[in-house]
């Protein structure tokens, strides 16, 4: 086969003019299935990507944490948030890796490894976020990547933070819990906010 009716020309998803071989012919289902499930597809918001993740992923409550904590002393508390989220406030004692470069940093070889992350494949690890869902998230992908036991903290760290769990500041103080809010929780830019009648 030559030019357009070849297969690979298909998986790289080139368009076809109208009354093209493709239209009839061998690829004439393919080219239809095709179209009905883009049509099928639809958006999916951030906030129900990560709902359907918690579905799929092991929850733990933020007040259950020091229990569990203290029962599994192996465990890893892993924060997801973003260096600068990470060093205004956090749990003392957790190991911070974005989760934007999670995957990289949780195998070894790469720039980003995490060797304590890496040599946590085969122990409970705990992942906390904001508010939860970046670490539903990541807890997913975790057990893709072959994690054996890992939980997302509901609620995030603020709920670890509603729940009067201790945080710390980058030095290491103790912080007061609305204190902590206030970091856990700026403000909105104008820019950042859906315009109006969306």
């Amino acid at each position: 086969m030559m030019g357009a009716e070849h297969p690979s020309y298909m998986r790289l998803g080139l368009k076809h003019k109208r009354g093209h071989p493709l239209e009839h012919g061998p690829f004439a289902s393919y080219v239809a299935r095709d179209t009905d499930r883009k049509a099928e597809m639809s958006r999916k918001t951030y906030a129900q990507l990560a709902a359907e993740a918690a579905e799929r992923i092991i929850e733990i409550m933020p007040w259950d944490v020091p229990d569990f904590m203290e029962d599994t002393p192996d465990a890893l508390m892993l924060d997801i948030r973003e260096r600068e989220e990470f060093a205004r406030v956090r749990i003392a004692g957790s190991l911070n890796v974005p989760r934007g470069i999670l995957e990289s940093a949780a195998e070894w070889n790469y720039a980003e490894t995490e060797p304590e992350l890496v040599s946590a494949r085969d122990k409970p690890v705990l992942v906390i976020c904001r508010s939860g869902n970046r670490s539903a998230l990541a807890c997913e992908v975790l057990t893709m990547i072959g994690y054996s036991d890992v939980r997302s903290v509901k609620l995030g760290i603020k709920g670890w933070n509603d729940a009067d769990q201790d945080l710390v500041d980058e030095a290491g103080n103790l912080l007061d819990g609305d204190d902590a809010e206030a970091l856990l929780s700026p403000p909105l830019r104008d820019d950042q906010k859906a315009p109006s009648g969306l």
